[in-house]
């Protein structure tokens, strides 16, 4: 009679009775510890499948980490932890384990990606991320990262990692084949290699790393949807410059490193820390020329191939001489690893082959796009496609359907903000771009495309930059300023069809708000000088160039420019018989005589304004006439008359929704109140005025402001703060080129020094205004008077006559960026830096 089968849990009898295979061994093992096969996984942290899959044999070759949480989970001595991995040894099939490709080591170390690194690692870590594609454009980076993120996911995988590189496959019927090689299946049925590749990974807990994916991606996307469909345990990690697009796919952009935003992240910037470790391996390290080594890196976009392309470069150029160069071209990044392929070895190789892969109707729109500049929106891509100023629903379809495919490539990046998509190319992409649009033949028509669209843009925003949708506009148009430039800069070339008189004409007021004073002036200077700005048909628009020639040149106290300017748009507005035109001529004539100090005039051709925009029932052109009528009666010292005029202003802007106009109400009704000794009231009013400023982008409000709050501090007796506020405000106004300003802010200051008993440095700085003053032929303002007079006499009170004529000759003669930065006046003045 035979021995009774022992039952479950208990332990058998005899070693001749032992399993030799490692399946029955963990079995009987699981069986002796009482675990069920859900409670071994549990315990061991596996699925309740793999144990299955291990018990029947359908797994074979546990990983030794496998191995090793099996034998703490069975709490196995070390002689049944050695007869289980012989076990295990023996049931392997040593030639998929041995022919499977492992991922190639690195040479050198991943430099600045510890983000990207970690985020990846969690997506493909996530159990509903099976098919994780690391895309971006070519030099980004990819294949590394993709190697650093097989390592650190590595230990996840009980069957390993198999690396599939596809850059040197050009037939697309060779990516099966290739897939095949590398996971060790030989030979195959070429009829059914995916099946057999499934097959051959069945269940097996694997990581296919497929890299380079971008010239195969069709049939890449079929494998990897058949396989993932097939094999349970599988992931794949793809690096690609184009999406699979199949489902299931997760995206992971990879971005250019880091670049430095401040002096003090230097060092530590991922992209500065690359450029300095290649060069150092080059044995140039550049350790005493950071700030160029920055320059080098944010010139190339923190592009990794880019920098690692420059850094070879210092074999041959200094630092300082590979910044310079790249300012011009990026054809010296060349010479990269002779071992790898053509588009590793040059920037221009690897964008090439990305282009190579193009459709004829994606290498026109990438071509096409090259010619704006920071950047432009899917209205303006459609208009330059079409050569159609306002495209239609087709035509926005198709540059959406070409936008996308060119981003999926990678070629173009996508920025999403305020609800807007906005579209760039990294600054090497474009020139290539540029290059293969000039090749075409093609590049007048579109650049006339291109500055027809941003004509049209200006045209319409100047309609709307005085009214409640100011600021929206002004942001519009500061986004499109470097498109905007590229357009004039065309259209003053070109010098045909009044385009520059057009655009420059529209773009004057924009120019003004957000203080593009010297910038605006050449435009509208240089399109007054083209041949076609005489052509009687161009009337109108050649008068809105004069005006805005004369305006521009007026907040530069080019004030005889300015005169003679503004009163050929007077006679052009009269000829036209447009009274709005004169009407504003007229305001910005009064401006001028203000500025000068002659009130009588100006208030003359302030009511004159008034009377022309009254009969026209303008109510914004009569809320200026007001408002420019108190800021006259203030300057004059009739602080009363200002008050009321500039509050009947401020009431009609708050009504019209005009930022710029109220914001100058309250800077005018904030000084009044200044002047009247209404401190509190005047902070409040003009803390007011520096919010909206600040929100509008209004320069000239900004400067304005701080300089009154300046004057506030100082009479409080809080002069530290008071030359912080004056400091900023005088920064401004020289930025934007408002010498009349300047010298009052510069009044103050001496005030302020005085009161700190600098008085050398005062007497110095009472001479930069007087020298300045007496450049531009403007008299310090009446109700300034006071302040200043008594200043001068309490200066000239402490210093003897040869010192104070020794500081206040010095800073007539300094230049107003010199003081205006810090400039310390004579030999034998106090130093600014001691009282600031």
């Amino acid at each position: 009679m035979g021995r009774p089968l022992p039952s479950d849990g208990s332990r058998r009898g005899s070693d001749d009775a032992q399993p030799t295979g490692f399946g029955d061994l963990l079995r009987r093992h699981r069986r002796d510890a009482g675990l069920s096969q859900e409670g071994l996984a549990e315990l061991a942290g596996l699925s309740v499948d793999a144990i299955a899959a291990l018990e029947r044999g359908r797994r074979r070759a546990p990983r030794p980490h496998t191995l090793r949480l099996l034998g703490d989970a069975l709490k196995l001595g070390a002689p049944d932890r050695a007869q289980l991995t012989a076990a295990a040894r023996r049931d392997a099939d040593p030639g998929q384990r041995a022919t499977m490709r492992p991922a190639p080591v690195p040479a050198n170390e991943l430099v600045g990606r510890a983000t990207e690194l970690a985020e990846a690692g969690r997506l493909l870590g996530e159990r509903c991320t099976r098919l994780l594609t690391l895309s971006g454009p070519g030099g980004v980076g990819k294949t590394r990262l993709a190697l650093a993120v097989a390592g650190g996911v590595a230990h996840r995988f009980d069957d390993g990692i198999c690396w599939v590189p596809l850059a040197p496959v050009s037939d697309p019927a060779a990516v099966a084949v290739t897939i095949a090689a590398s996971t060790g299946l030989h030979p195959l049925d070429g009829g059914r290699l995916v099946e057999e590749i499934a097959a051959q990974v069945g269940t097996r807990s694997l990581l296919l790393v497929l890299d380079n994916c971008e010239h195969v991606v069709a049939d890449v996307a079929l494998i990897c949807s058949t396989l993932l469909e097939r094999c349970p345990n599988l992931s794949v990690l793809a690096s690609s410059r184009e999406l699979m697009r199949v489902q299931g796919e997760s995206v992971f952009v990879v971005p250019p490193l880091a670049l430095p935003v401040t002096e003090d992240q230097l060092e530590n910037s991922p992209a500065v820390k690359l450029f300095v470790d290649r060069a150092t391996a080059r044995g140039h390290a550049p350790a005493e020329q950071m700030e160029q080594v920055a320059q080098v890196v944010r010139r190339l976009e923190g592009m990794p191939l880019a920098i690692e392309l420059a850094a070879a470069r210092t074999n041959v150029l200094t630092v300082e001489e590979l910044a310079a160069e790249l300012e011009s071209s990026f054809g010296i990044l060349a010479g990269g690893n002779t071992t790898e392929g053509p588009r590793q070895q040059s920037l221009y190789g690897a964008i090439e082959w990305s282009h190579e892969l193009l459709t004829r109707a994606e290498r026109e729109l990438f071509a096409l796009l090259s010619v704006f500049v920071g950047g432009w929106t899917l209205n303006a891509a459609a208009a330059v496609l079409t050569g159609t100023v306002s495209p239609g629903p087709l035509e926005r379809a198709r540059a959406l359907d070409l936008t996308s495919r060119l981003v999926d490539k990678s070629l173009i990046r996508v920025n999403r903000d305020r609800g807007i998509a906005r579209y760039d190319m990294l600054a090497v992409i474009r020139e290539f771009a540029a290059d293969q649009l000039v090749a075409s033949g093609r590049y007048e028509e579109i650049a006339r495309h291109h500055t027809a669209f941003y004509t049209a843009l200006a045209e319409e925003a100047e309609t709307h930059l005085r009214g409640a949708n100011q600021a929206d506009w002004l942001d519009r148009l500061d986004g499109e300023l470097d498109n905007l430039r590229g357009a004039m800069t065309w259209s003053l070339r070109s010098g045909t069809n009044g385009e520059a008189l057009s655009l420059a004409g529209s773009l004057w007021l924009f120019c003004y708000l957000r203080g593009h004073y010297a910038e605006g002036g050449e435009w509208l200077e240089r399109a007054l000088a083209l041949p076609d700005a005489s052509d009687p048909g161009l009337a109108s628009p050649r008068a809105k160039v004069w005006l805005g020639a004369g305006m521009l040149a007026f907040l530069q106290c080019e004030y005889e420019v300015a005169t003679t300017r503004l009163e050929s748009a007077l006679a052009q507005y009269k000829e036209l018989d447009d009274t709005a035109g004169t009407a504003l001529v007229m305001q910005r004539l009064g401006g001028v005589s203000r500025e000068r100090g002659d009130y009588v005039t100006a208030e003359n051709l302030h009511c004159q304004s008034y009377d022309l925009f009254e009969s026209l029932g303008d109510r914004s052109g009569m809320a200026w006439a007001h408002n420019n009528l108190g800021f006259v009666a203030w300057l004059r010292g009739d602080l009363e008359i200002g008050a009321r005029r500039c509050r009947k202003a401020m009431n009609s802007f708050r009504r019209l929704g005009d930022g710029e106009g109220l914001a100058w109400a309250l800077i005018s009704l904030g000084t009044i109140s200044q002047y009247s000794g209404e401190l509190s009231e005047a902070e409040d009013l003009l803390q007011e005025s520096l919010a909206l400023s600040q929100r509008l982008g209004y320069r000239e409000g900004i400067a304005w402001s701080l300089n009154q709050l300046g004057i506030v501090e100082r009479r409080r007796g809080f002069t530290e703060r008071a030359v912080h506020l004056l400091d900023e405000s005088l920064a401004e106004h020289r930025d934007l080129g408002d010498r009349w300003r300047s010298a009052s802010v510069l009044e103050e200051l001496a005030t302020v020094a005085r009161q700190r008993n600098r008085t050398e440095y005062a007497a110095f700085l009472l001479g930069a205004a007087e020298g300045i003053r007496e450049v531009i032929g403007a008299p310090v303002p009446e109700v300034e008077k006071a302040d200043h007079l008594e200043t001068r006499q309490a200066i000239e009170q402490s210093l003897d006559r040869r010192a104070f004529r020794a500081a206040w000759s010095a800073g007539r003669s300094a230049p107003l960026a010199a003081v205006a930065d810090g400039y310390p006046g004579p030999a034998h003045a106090s130093d600014r830096s001691t009282w600031l």
